[in-house]
């Protein structure tokens, strides 16, 4: 049941790099893309409004799954017991001091002092 949630959580972490990405490919005036595929496309598909319409629906559906991924996951955390553990829980032993792991050692350095 572990495995689903972390699934989930790459499936998230994939999905939110490539909106970043898609976004990121967008131009802020509408003209997506304008520069790189120029006027000989597939059918319009690679033209100056095809390409935004391409990127627009990619982030569309990007951002529907990142939204249902979202849900997804809070809707599994919330029903996932989590086993809260401390080191007080667990009878930790007192940490060992200096004296105790080497009584031969000095403490303090031996620094000469001028006279």
């Amino acid at each position: 049941m572990e495995s689903l949630g972390s699934v989930l959580l790459v499936l998230q972490l994939i999905v939110a790099i490539f909106l970043v990405a898609v976004i990121l490919m967008q131009r802020s005036n509408g003209g997506a893309l304008s520069g790189l595929g120029g006027d000989s496309g597939i059918g319009g598909l690679l033209s100056a409004r095809g390409k935004g319409n391409v990127l627009t629906r990619t982030t569309a559906i990007l951002a529907t799954l990142f939204f249902v991924l979202s849900m997804a996951l809070s809707i599994y955390y919330s029903h996932v017991q989590i086993h809260h553990t401390s080191i007080v829980d667990g009878g930790a032993s007192a940490p060992v001091t200096t004296e105790e792991q080497a009584p031969d050692v000095p403490l303090e350095p031996e620094v000469p002092v001028a006279e």
